[in-house]
């Protein structure tokens, strides 16, 4: 059997692991697992590996990580598979992969590939609602999208509160996610320029004070609203073609590009260019003068929701 994982959700990617590796190690015992890092690890180690029979079982499993960039190891993967005994597991780990190239297409061509991409906010609601089934509980759509507004997105993070949620009541329901978990400010850069162009001047400033009460400095703002109204340029620019091919061509995330084109729909790419200047005036000067950097910002966001 032969299993291909990849993808940049590093949590879904590793929790998929530990669960075959463990399952295989339940039914024949560790001495039957091998790991090899591509990293570290010669091509005729990895062919040893790969060609040996197991000893004293009726089974082994071998876990390589990055395989591939072992030049050698990518360029002789077909027939290493092909040659590969019915008596080995194999599990190959290529957290990045260049799809371009042909071992990226090979493996792709596995039935045992899988990929894992990063959730979004709903996305991220489905896997705790199976999470919770998985742990005898129960959650609703609408309240697993609330305890990750709550607790925000970070896997690992989620899964905890989840799993103390979940030995608290088998009906896990907001109430609950409010008593048991942690408020955490969740903000981001896009819901605060998201709120300035939508005129909401009031949620603007709660949004930015969020990020400054998260040890945010103004500096670091003004470089993440350059690329927010980078990628906002970028949008406006691609008018006439699909958040895809626009994604494809930036190297951006499609996900970010079809958030951003909501922005995009309300503001000409003249405005786009005004802001853009704006707040270059303001990083020079904050560079060259005793300006106050908050009220600079603050004025600047309340400009946009004019």
């Amino acid at each position: 059997m032969i299993t291909i994982l990849t993808g940049t959700n590093n949590f879904g990617l590793r929790a998929e692991l530990r669960k075959l590796v463990a399952a295989f190690v339940a039914e024949y015992d560790d001495m039957a697992l091998e790991r090899l890092d591509g990293d570290e690890t010669g091509f005729e180690r990895l062919h040893e590996a790969l060609q040996s029979l197991p000893f004293l079982t009726e089974r082994k499993m071998v876990v390589l990580q990055a395989p591939g960039n072992n030049k050698q190891f990518a360029e002789n993967i077909e027939s290493l598979l092909r040659e590969l005994p019915d008596t080995t597991s194999l599990i190959i780990v290529e957290p990045k992969l260049d799809k371009r190239s042909s071992y990226y297409k090979f493996l792709k061509k596995q039935t045992g590939f899988q990929e894992f991409n990063e959730l979004d906010e709903r996305g991220l609601a489905r896997w705790l609602s199976d999470l919770a089934k998985e742990k005898q509980a129960a959650i609703s759509q609408s309240d697993a999208l609330y305890l990750v507004s709550r607790v925000g997105t970070n896997q690992q993070s989620l899964a905890s509160e989840l799993e103390k949620l979940s030995l608290y009541s088998s009906k896990i329901d907001r109430k609950a996610i409010e008593e048991l978990t942690p408020a955490t400010p969740q903000s981001t850069i896009f819901q605060l320029l998201e709120a300035a162009f939508a005129g909401n001047t009031k949620k603007a400033s709660q949004l930015y004070g969020e990020q400054r009460a998260l040890k945010v400095e103004p500096q670091q703002i003004i470089a993440m609203l350059a690329w927010q109204l980078h990628i906002l340029a970028l949008v406006k620019a691609g008018t006439g073609k699909t958040p895809e091919e626009i994604a494809k061509t930036a190297k951006l995330s499609p996900y970010v590009v079809k958030k951003t084109a909501g922005i995009a729909r309300s503001i000409s790419l003249a405005e786009t260019k005004r802001l853009v200047h704006d707040l270059l005036v303001i990083d020079q000067r904050l560079k060259r003068e005793a300006l106050n950097a908050d009220d600079a910002l603050l004025n600047y966001l309340l400009t946009i929701a004019v």
